[in-house]
Parts: C-alpha cells; structure tokens; sequence
C-alpha cells in the first residue's frame, strides 16, 4: 500500500522517501515505499494521483480566490459613533478623542481604497472605540459640571439656614 504525506519543502534535506513537487506549491507529496501486491499498487497509484491533482486544484484556486470584502459593517459602526459624538455635542468637552476617531475613520477609508481590509477593520474598529470614548468623557464632564453646581447650591441653602437660625436665637 502506499501512503501519501504531506510535509513542508524545508524538510526535504532529511529525506529518504520518493518526492514529487506538488504544481508551484509550498507543500510536497511524499509516496513511502511500502511492500504490496501489483493490483493494489496500481489502485493505490491512481489515489496518490488524484490526491496530488486534487491539491494542486485547491491550491490554483485558493491563488484566485476574492480579496476580502470591505468591512463595511464597521465603517458604518464607526461612522454612527461619530455621529452620535457630534450630535451630544462632544466637540465642546472631548474634542482631541473626537478628532482622533475622525482620523482614523478617514484611515480606515483609505486602507478599503487600498484594498487592506484587515487593516480597514481594525482602524474602523478603534475609530468606534475613540469616538465612544469622545462621548463618555464628554457625558462625565457634564455629569461633573451639574454636580459642581449641585454642590454650590446646596453650600449656599446651607449657609442661608445657617444665618437664618443664628438670627432667630
């Protein structure tokens, strides 16, 4: 019976097996030598054949397969964060987290143009991440300013009931 194995071209120096390049490929096809009958070898030979033949047709069609498709979801989350950034009116609290995420919004853009879609994913990815960043520091911000004014408002009730009961005794 012969049996097929495939194995890296770097490893070929060691070799004592028969070796036949796989068509343009990094991979070979190793055919040990095992004893068997002459029926069996010619079955067997046909299979290593049409192994080898279906490898290489993998291969040429993994080399013609589509680029990527643009990560257009991600763009759209990107673009929509920054949206809801400006529309919260981020750009009077957290403007330099807003600008980056617009940079890198317009980066991820060029990379889909370049056709870079992992990188355009990525870059979309952390423009979403920076402008939802833009608009949580702008949210603590005000959240902070209407507790400052909170807060003198209730010193000033204090110190007016102090003065009232001190005028009262």
């Amino acid at each position: 019976m012969l049996s097929a194995v495939l194995i890296e071209r770097s490893s070929l120096a060691h070799l004592g097996a028969y070796v036949a390049k796989a068509a343009a490929c990094s991979f070979v096809i190793v055919f040990e030598d095992i004893p068997m009958n002459r029926t069996s070898s010619i079955v067997d030979g046909m299979a290593a054949l049409r192994f080898a033949g279906l490898c290489a047709g993998l291969l040429m069609l993994s080399a013609c397969a589509s680029p990527p498709l643009p990560p257009s979801q991600a763009l759209q989350a990107a673009e929509s964060a920054i949206s809801n950034a400006e529309q919260a009116r981020v750009a009077d609290y957290a403007s330099p987290e807003l600008g980056v995420a617009r940079e890198k919004l317009t980066a991820a853009n060029l990379a889909v143009q370049r056709e870079e879609m992992l990188l355009a994913e990525r870059l979309a990815d952390q423009s979403r991440v920076e402008a939802e960043l833009a608009l949580a520091k702008s949210q603590a911000t005000k959240a902070k300013v209407v507790n400052d004014e909170m807060q003198k408002s209730t010193n000033s009730l204090k110190q007016e009931m102090q003065r009232n009961t001190g005028a009262q005794q």
